[in-house]
Formats: structure tokens, sequence, C-alpha cells
């Protein structure tokens, strides 16, 4: 079932209301700094128009011939002051003055300043036209000054025109109206975006507040990495979207946030339990270090689909534990079975001694005596090592139990101290374990039910191959039998099907090793693994994918195994 969040309504709009608030304070400060600098800026663009203007006055007037020939012979004051004032009206220019080279004016819209010198230098004499502001006797305009040649072409003094201010600022006045209609337009297009940001931001924040949302940060973070559980989330496209420490401890996964699972792990069972191809509550998967138990679940928020999240479970040390427990209760039935088997032999024994065949009743108890030392003396034959001599006793005996023979091959060899000891005990006791299983479970053969074991040691590799007289492999399952879970057959007391060949054939593959298997009926396993050995398990105890198994005695009577 998908898990759905509900989430409160409580402080309903106040996060939207405090966003939309501060971004209309940020565009109407935004909007009024504009409209400021466009009118700085437009200021300077009529400034510069005006002293255009004032200059193309000043280039007529001095283009004037009357004016160009009264200044070339240093006189016609009247002429010039007439031509003058009469271009000035005709432009509504403030002032145009004609200055000569000394600097006297010649002609000035205050008759009683002409003749009397300016304060400026003449600017001109380079010969090229110069605009500016000026504050002069008419007050402040925006000033253009132009060279005077004479009909010769000689330059005589210059010509100074000027645009009054006011005039100016008139025109900035007349626009400044339409920059504001922009701004006030400009502003309520901005506030109706904000407006809809701000629902937008609400709707995607499920109506939560920023101090809330900062509150569910530190307790998500906070949770995440103090569970035992892996916890692992995906967004809808499957991307990694949350991943805390014991995930990524148990997956092996480095820096995952924001990729997909297929990106950071090969295919196999762990892909497909993470990404939802295997469906179903605990599902089983064996790494190499761990054995997990993996759930995943759809999210969903108002029949919106969030993606999925993944819990990962360790189940290292309990999965070990069913399994020792499990074999602890077979040697017990085994065990059992043994007492009842003595408790027979001992009547037969007591009955012969109550009718006084004692020398009957002797021959019986060595016969006796020697099946069993016969037993043990026929693998210590072949095999030289102590512990594999006890593991292939005892599953002899409960084998046995169950009603099938277990056979050693006569071409099987080992020395007292063979490479991969440790793993061959595992191998031996996990493919041993299945084989009697299967044989159990298919119909007897007319020879009875058998699994046959051959163990060779050679110079280059050590051979271990199992056979049984069960209903064998289902064709097209040789790859997918060693998948942990993969089982024929349901789960057994407490421990759970389908882990012991995924044991093997990951110990197998790790040391560089293969593992075949036959189809149809009769399943025919055979393991090598190279010589030398190029990294020997630790003595004392057996590690077998990270689970340590005690070796010894204990390991003899359970067979070695670690799950």
């Amino acid at each position: 079932m998908p898990l759905r969040i509900r989430i409160g309504r409580g402080g309903k709009g106040r996060l939207s209301a405090r966003i939309l608030a501060n971004q209309l304070v940020i565009l109407s400060l935004t909007g009024a700094i504009g409209f400021v600098l466009f009118a700085f800026a437009q200021r300077d663009e009529i400034d510069r128009t005006y002293e255009q203007r004032a200059l193309a006055i000043a280039q007529t007037a001095a283009a004037e011939p009357q004016i160009r020939q009264a200044m070339a012979h240093g006189g016609g004051r009247g002429i010039v002051q007439t031509v003058a004032e009469r271009i000035r009206k005709a432009s509504g220019a403030s002032y145009v003055v004609v200055i000569d080279l000394h600097g006297i004016r010649h002609s000035h819209p205050s008759p009683e300043l002409i003749g009397d010198p300016v304060g400026d230098p003449i600017v001109v004499l380079d010969g090229q036209p110069h605009v500016g502001s000026d504050q002069g006797a008419t007050g402040r305009s925006a000033n253009g000054k132009a060279p005077l040649y004479g009909p010769t072409g000689t330059l005589v003094g210059e010509v100074s025109a000027g645009i009054p201010e006011h005039d100016v600022l008139g025109e900035l006045w007349r626009e400044l109206p339409t920059f504001a209609l922009y701004a006030a337009i400009t502003t309520a297009l901005g506030s109706a975006a904000a407006f809809l940001l701000a629902r937008r931001l609400k709707r995607t924040t499920f109506g939560l507040e920023l101090e809330e949302i900062a509150g569910l940060l530190q307790d998500r973070e906070a949770m995440l990495h103090g569970i035992r559980e892996g916890v692992v989330a995906f967004d809808p496209e499957g991307r990694v979207t949350v991943v805390n420490d014991e995930a990524r401890h148990l997956l092996g996964l480095g820096t995952a946030l924001g990729r997909r699972l297929d990106e950071i792990l090969p295919d196999g069972r762990l892909l497909r339990a993470l990404d939802g191809t295997l469906t179903g509550s605990d599902i089983a998967v064996l790494t190499d270090d761990h054995c997990l138990a993996v759930n995943r679940m759809p999210v969903t928020l108002r029949g919106r689909a969030l993606g999925a999240v993944v819990t990962v479970r360790d189940r290292t040390e309990l999965v070990g534990l069913l399994r020792e427990l499990d074999s602890v209760r077979g040697l017990t039935d085994a065990l059992r079975a043994q007492q009842h088997e003595f408790t027979n032999r001992m009547h037969i024994l007591a009955g012969l001694l109550e009718v006084g065949e004692y020398e009957s009743a002797y021959e019986y108890a060595v016969e006796l005596a020697g099946e069993d030392q016969a037993l043990a003396e026929s693998v210590r034959e072949r095999i030289g090592n102590a512990l594999m001599v006890g593991l292939l006793v005892a599953k002899t005996t409960v084998a046995a139990e169950r009603g099938v023979r277990l056979v050693l091959g006569d071409d099987s060899t080992l020395g007292e101290q063979p490479p991969h000891l440790h793993r061959l005990l595992t191998i031996v006791g996990n493919l041993l374990e299945n084989a009697v299983d299967a044989a159990v479970g298919g119909p007897a053969p007319a020879g009875g039910r058998e699994v046959r074991l051959s163990v060779v040691e050679a110079a280059t590799e050590v051979r271990v191959s199992v056979a049984d007289t069960g209903p064998g492999i289902p064709r097209g399952a040789h790859e997918s039998i060693f998948e942990d879970g993969w089982s024929t057959r349901p789960d057994r007391g407490t421990a759970r099907r389908g882990l012991g060949l995924a044991l093997v054939h990951r110990l197998v593959q790790r040391h560089s090793g293969t593992i075949t298997v036959s189809e149809g009926p009769g399943a025919v396993f055979t393991v090598t693994l190279p010589v030398p050995d190029t990294a020997p398990a630790p003595r004392g105890a057996l590690f077998t994918a990270g689970f340590p198994v005690p070796t010894g005695a204990t390991a003899a009577a359970d067979g070695g195994e670690s799950w």
C-alpha cells in the first residue's frame, strides 16, 4: 500500500503573504530607483539634445554673411547686434553672443554688456565647435560655441548661443509622466507575477511555514542518521534524493544523491529489489558482506506520486543464528533417532545376555562397533584433514537418518592442510545439505536415495563435485538458482531457503573459481577453486561472506555452514 502523507493546514496563508509583501516592497524600491535613474539618464539626453540645438543656432549665426563681413573689418557693432538679436528671437535662444578674438562682445541680449570682455577664454581657437553648460548673465543655459570665419576664411571670433535651463527642465517634466506610467505598469506586472509565485510556493511547500520547514529538515536529518535501518528515497524519475549513513554502509553506496540506481549499482537482485522490480515484503538480498531485508513503499500526497522510500535492515546475525539453530535442531533430531536405534541395540544385547547367548552378544557388539569405525576409517583413507573428516562423518549420519546414503567417491583425495580449507568446509556443507534435501524430496530410485561426493586436490586446483538422485534443476534455471532467495521448497523450520547456493556462488566467484550445474534429473554441482590460495581465511573462525562460523567440532557437527 502506498505511503500517503498528510500535512496540517495550520498557519495557512502566512508564508505566501510574507513572500508577496516582501516581493512588493522589492518591486516598489527597484521601480522607484529605476525611475530616478531613468530620469537622470533622460535629463542627460535632453541636455545633449539642447546643447546640439544651441550649437546649431551658433553655427547659423556664424554662417550669416553680414556678421562675417562686419567682424572681418573689426566693427559694425550695430549690424552684428541687429542680426544676432534677430536670430536669437527666431530660434528662441536665451542669447546669441558674437565675440572677437580678444574676447570683446559685439552682441548681447543686454546692450549695456556690448563692448565688455567675457570672463571665459576663447575655446574655438582650435577651429572646432564646443558644447556644454554655461552660467552666464542670463542664467544657466545649454551652450554651443562655433568658430566665426571672415569672408577670406580667416578665424575672426566665435559665436556663443544658449538655450535657457527652464526649457530643458520643461521638456523633462513633459516626458516624466510617460516614464512613470511605464514604471507603474512594470510594477503591476511584477506584483501579479509575485502573487502567482507566492501561490505556487505555497502549493509546493504544502502550506508549511518557514519555521515548520526548518524544523522538519532538522527532525529528518536527526531521524535518518540516528536510526539503525538504512533509508533510501527516490523521486518519481528514480533518482536518489535521500540516503542515510546506514544505507551507505549496507549497500556500499558512495556519492549517490541525484543519480539513478542503475548508475551506481550493477544489475542483480539488489538493484531489482530497490527499484521495485521485485515485489513483496522483507525481500532477502545477499551481498558480499550482509544479508539484507529490503522493503519498498511508494509515496503519494493528495493523489500525486512523489517517488518511493526503501528501508534496508541488516539481518546478517539473525539469519546466521536462525540457520545455526536449525542445524542444531536437525542434529538433535539425528541424535534422538540414534538414541532410539541405540536403545533397540541395547535391548537386543540385553535379550541375548538374558537367554545366555554370551558369544552371540559379544559378536553383535563387535559388529556394531566395527560399522562406525569402518565409516570413519574409510573417510580418513581419502581425506587427511580432521575438520573435513568430522564434517563428512556428521553429514553421513544425518543423511542416513533421513534415508539417504552419502557416498565418498573413490577418486577423492585431500591433504591434511589443503588450500581453501575453510571455504571448502562451507561449500561442501551447503552442497551436501541441498543434495540431501533434493534426494529426500524426489521419488526413491531402485537403488535407493543417494548423494555422491568427490573432493580432489590437484596441483593447480581443488575440485568438489556433488551429485544426487533428486528431481534435478528445472531447465532454464541454471543461472537463477544462484540468486539469493531462489528455492523450489518452502522454508524449513527457522532457516530461510535460497541462501546456501547464493553463498557458495559468491564465495567461489570472489576467489576466482567456477561453479557449474547440470540440468534435468539428478543434479550435479561442480566447483573448482584455483591453487595457490591467495587469500587464506584466518584460523579459528570461518569467515564466509562476512559471517563468522566456529570451526572445530561445532563446525563439523553443523556442517561448517554460515547460514
